[in-house]
């Protein structure tokens, strides 16, 4: 870990080309990711395989880069966050071990979430697809495009001066206007070089246990932004599954007793020494299987639990990394709505005026600006020609 402390001393934010661009290559992997295991999310389609099927390709993407060594060390690469699918009610963090996993059905609301790394910049997105080609328009469908546009509000809002409040606030009224609900305890975080949960936060839905302070969106920094809608109260309670993501708890260290759980504890040291890994990724099983028990005893580990809302409700999730640079807002991950756009249709839509009007303006305002110029200048030329004939 005092490697990754030593190199935050260089400038490790958006005001580095270098960083940029390794935030960048991440998001292109994660695209790529992210449409196979799109692709692969078909009915009878087992979820523990799709799940090792992403997390191969973020592996190997990521080791064809950056494999010259800087100051005699080698650049960190790889997993950020495990493939997870998880289905219908289940919120997240579902991304099983082979025996204990399950076949999608046609039908399902199945939400893919992942991230990958380059030297610890980190990359995220969910998409959330239909199982199989019918035509939707039942609350599944109000879930996914309320999701969706509270995406779209998001990305139009996360921009430098903003606060996370106007976020938060925009979340409700376009759920609202869709009759469902953001999911308690989902927070979109600042991220930074091997910080996937930053301190800084935007809530998805105000909720009295849970306060967080006001912040002020600044220029270079990076967000992960994470929508998680339900059709149903919009609390979660845990699975009676087996619960896989775990991340390495950065202040804690005691010897473990067992060769297995020490062995398990070396490799998650090794290879997972600060962001999430799915208990899939270790490499003997059974020493996963026994290494988790023990460390989560003495809480060297944080878990990722999963839960679900009430049977028969669904949850939809869409969540994308920005950049905030000088040229605006740039959305580095994150897919369009692809076939949802003809799959899934909802009798509700967006109402209120002020979720209508920004939901209608430019994502990326700088480009407009620079169409409105350009079309002032052709104007200008225009009127100069005019000017030469009449003479």
């Amino acid at each position: 870990m005092s490697d990754h402390e030593e190199e935050n001393e260089e400038v490790a934010d958006l005001s580095n080309p270098d960083v940029t661009t390794k935030y960048r290559t991440a998001g292109d992997i994660i695209q790529k990711a992210l449409q196979k295991v799109i692709e692969a999310c078909v009915a009878d389609a087992d979820i523990a395989t799709i799940c090792e099927m992403g997390d191969k390709i973020m592996e190997e993407e990521t080791g064809k880069l950056y494999n010259k060594k800087v100051k005699d060390k080698r650049i960190e690469k790889g997993i950020a966050f495990p493939t997870c699918v998880s289905v219908n009610e289940v919120l997240g963090h579902y991304s099983p071990m082979k025996g204990d996993s399950k076949t999608l059905q046609a039908g399902d609301v199945a939400k893919i979430d992942l991230a990958c790394h380059i030297d610890g910049f980190i990359a995220a997105a969910a998409h959330t697809v239909i199982v199989g080609g019918d035509k939707v328009e039942d609350r599944r469908a109000d879930a996914i495009m309320a999701a969706w546009n509270c995406a779209e509000a998001a990305l139009r809002l996360v921009q430098v001066g903003n606060t996370n409040t106007q976020v938060t606030e925009a979340f409700g009224k376009i759920a609202d206007d869709f009759k469902c609900k953001p999911v308690q305890g989902v927070l979109s975080h600042q991220m930074k070089k091997f910080v996937i949960d930053g301190n800084k936060v935007i809530m998805g839905v105000e909720a009295a246990e849970e306060k967080v302070d006001e912040i002020e969106f600044e220029m270079n920094e990076v967000y992960c932004i994470d929508v998680v809608i339900s059709t149903g109260e919009g609390k979660g309670k845990e699975c009676e599954v087996r619960h896989t993501v775990y991340k390495r708890a950065a202040d804690t260290s005691y010897m473990l007793k067992t060769q297995k759980a020490r062995q398990f504890l070396s490799e998650v040291n090794k290879r997972f020494p600060a962001l999430p890994f799915s208990l899939r990724n270790i490499e003997d099983e059974q020493v996963a299987r026994v290494g988790v028990s023990e460390a989560k005893r003495h809480e060297l580990l944080e878990e990722y639990p999963v839960l679900k809302e009430k049977e028969g409700q669904f949850v939809a999730q869409f969540k994308f990394t920005v950049l905030l640079l000088p040229g605006g807002t740039k959305k580095i991950t994150g897919l369009g709505l692809g076939d949802l756009e003809k799959q899934v249709v909802s009798a509700c839509s967006v109402q209120d005026e002020d979720m209508k009007k920004l939901l209608a303006s430019s994502a990326n305002p700088k480009k407009q600006k620079k169409k409105r110029k350009d079309e002032k200048d052709e104007v200008k030329e225009e009127g100069k020609e005019e000017g030469k004939e009449e003479k």
